[in-house]
């Protein structure tokens, strides 16, 4: 029995292999992924059984129960799942890309970029302008933050470990700059940048799922388009330039892709760390190193993990609500740690 399934368009233009232990792997996350949505759209302060959760999401639920998940509830869920997808999309585009499993948007500093692009709007221009742009301002200044990036970590070439070693200090440079305009910004605005640079879908309305879905839904299935790409460069740029590949081209567009998937995840959801460092680890796990089929199994891990942290934050530790970011973090950092000591020998 053969182990991959062929899949082609009408046309014959696209056409690929996916292995039958990804497809299974991807059956049973979508599982996962459901039951985690009805779980945490059903728990809170008042809590609404399963069947009155999918009742309710489809509006033929009590009104009192839809009138909490449609309005509440269910905006903040999908936009969990909207940002995880693409945090750890970004993650993995990073990672494949430059051959690293250290990479990360936050770590090398693309959210950073993106964090403080987006703090200069809400403080500046959020009362002028639509909120919609939030994402494009956020996609730049990560795009900014990408360039300055490569650029210092240049040295005839750029080899992985100098890419993560400059991505960390301009990490910590943005986040001081994040800081200082959070500093110098009006009290009742620093407040909610505080919150929002921890990592949070608190509050989340509608409005702000409408505002990251296009992204979403258009820069991942494009990432998946590209996957031979990066699964040649994984070779190595002699073997892929060899091979026909456009190594300098291909690399670029990857980069803008991973940029754009962080930033319009940070506009809206904040700092939300490691998730684009833990969620490629896991499917690498799962389904081994072909890209093609790393990149779907990261996006529904990345969504699972946002999910399960939001759920952790809002019902564990009531009345409180606790941001999602600082659970990411509290997995994400001892796991970057371990990283580094076993790749110690590679700095």
């Amino acid at each position: 029995m053969k182990p991959y399934i062929p899949i082609r368009s009408v046309r014959g233009r696209i056409s690929f292999l996916i292995h039958k232990r990804t497809v299974l792997v991807i059956a049973a996350l979508l599982i996962v992924c459901a039951t985690a949505f009805v779980v945490s759209t059903g728990l809170g302060e008042m809590y609404i059984q399963p069947l009155d959760v999918i009742r309710s999401v489809l509006g033929i639920g009590a009104e009192d129960q839809t009138m909490i998940i449609q309005k509440l509830r269910l905006p903040r869920i999908l936009l969990a799942l909207l940002i995880g997808a693409s945090l750890a999309s970004s993650g993995a585009i990073l990672q494949g890309m430059i051959r690293n499993p250290m990479a990360s948007p936050d770590i090398l500093g693309v959210t950073g970029g993106a964090s403080v692009a987006a703090v200069v709007f809400l403080t500046y221009f959020a009362k002028t302008m639509s909120i919609r742009l939030l994402p494009v301002s956020a996609m730049l200044g990560a795009a900014v933050v990408a360039v300055v990036l490569y650029a210092l970590a240049w040295k005839k070439g750029v080899t992985p470990f100098r890419l993560i070693l400059v991505g960390v200090g301009v990490s910590t440079l943005m986040s001081a700059m994040t800081t200082m305009m959070i500093i110098f910004s009006p009290k009742n605005d620093a407040g909610q940048a505080y919150l929002w640079l921890t990592g949070s879908v608190y509050g989340t309305n509608w409005e702000n799922v409408f505002t990251l879905l296009p992204w979403t839904v258009i820069l991942i299935p494009l990432a998946f388009l590209l996957a031979r790409h990066v699964n040649i460069q994984q070779l190595g740029d002699d073997v892929a330039a060899s091979a026909g590949s456009h190594v300098e081209r291909n690399r670029l567009v990857l980069l803008l892709l991973s940029v754009a998937l962080a930033g319009s995840a940070v506009s809206v959801g904040g700092g939300i760390g490691f998730v684009g460092l833990l969620a490629p680890h896991m499917a690498r796990k799962l389904v081994g190193t072909s890209f093609g089929s790393i990149l779907p199994v990261s996006a529904l891990l990345g969504a699972i993990i946002v999910v399960v942290a939001d759920l952790v934050g809002r019902t564990f530790f009531l009345p409180l609500d606790i941001p999602v970011g600082v659970f990411t973090s509290a997995v994400g950092a001892p796991f970057f740690i371990y990283l580094l000591y076993t790749n110690r020998n590679a700095v």
